[in-house]
């Protein structure tokens, strides 16, 4: 397969979170996960991004200055307030429903985020640059990894950062992410997420080392009952977030 005609999108994958695109707001609907990682993810972006390019985390603006991109941004859950934190942000999806609502709410809250119902090769192809390209939780969705995150890649900057975050293809997160999340729990609508899809922390880093991207940092991720909340962890074994810098 060539390059030329080689695409990133599955599209039943684009259906299915189309189909439930109105929900994506709703901390108590079908998104409830995203919300409830939302905390854990952005207080770990802020301050890899911060300590990245000198900025102060604590200060009112810290991303000022900064351009995103938030690729399969869905409803805008990321982008919003990463944009808030003073970022100029791009957020792409490949569903036109998502980005409608993504767009809707971002105007209701007087939040500016570029949204765009765009694939990232057309991002790519069109010479589009980022200081920080966000990749949370769309590798486990997209139809060719390698070339995924190859084209992301390209789009990182000298001295920037790419983040990723997915779930690892171990039978620990077969048990736990999917059979217990959508079957047990009800965290999530069956079929989120097929096991052979899942992605295991090397299949990211050699495309992005091949890429001229240094993974710099790797954490796991774990939800903790007691304290109903997702903390950073050691054990990679099911959630986990990479970090690649392109050097300058």
């Amino acid at each position: 397969m060539t390059e030329a005609v080689r695409s990133t999108i599955d599209q039943s994958e684009v259906d299915r979170f189309s189909a439930m695109a109105a929900e994506w707001w709703d901390p108590t609907g079908k998104f409830k996960p995203l919300h409830k990682f939302n905390p854990v993810r952005l207080t770990y972006i802020r301050d890899r991004v911060c300590e990245n390019f000198g900025r102060d985390p604590r200060s009112h603006l810290p991303l000022s200055g900064l351009r995103f991109l938030d690729i399969g941004c869905g409803g805008g859950l990321l982008s919003e307030p990463i944009a808030r934190m003073g970022a100029t942000v791009v957020g792409a999806d490949p569903s036109e429903k998502n980005i409608g609502i993504a767009s809707t709410h971002a105007a209701e809250t007087g939040t500016s985020v570029d949204y765009r119902a765009v694939t990232a090769e057309q991002l790519a192809e069109a010479g589009e640059t980022f200081d920080v390209v966000l990749n949370m939780e769309v590798v486990e969705h997209v139809a060719d990894v390698d070339f995924f995150m190859t084209t992301c890649a390209k789009m990182v900057r000298p001295g920037g950062l790419m983040f990723v975050a997915t779930i690892n293809r171990t039978l620990k997160a077969g048990a736990l992410a999917i059979f217990a999340a959508e079957n047990i729990l009800r965290w999530l609508p069956r079929g989120t997420h097929q096991y052979e899809k899942l992605v295991r922390p090397e299949e990211l880093e050699k495309p992005l080392s091949a890429s001229g991207m240094e993974i710099i940092h790797r954490t796991g991720v774990f939800f903790h009952p007691l304290q109903d909340r997702w903390n950073l962890s050691p054990d990679m074994d099911v959630n986990y977030m990479l970090l690649a810098k392109r050097e300058g």
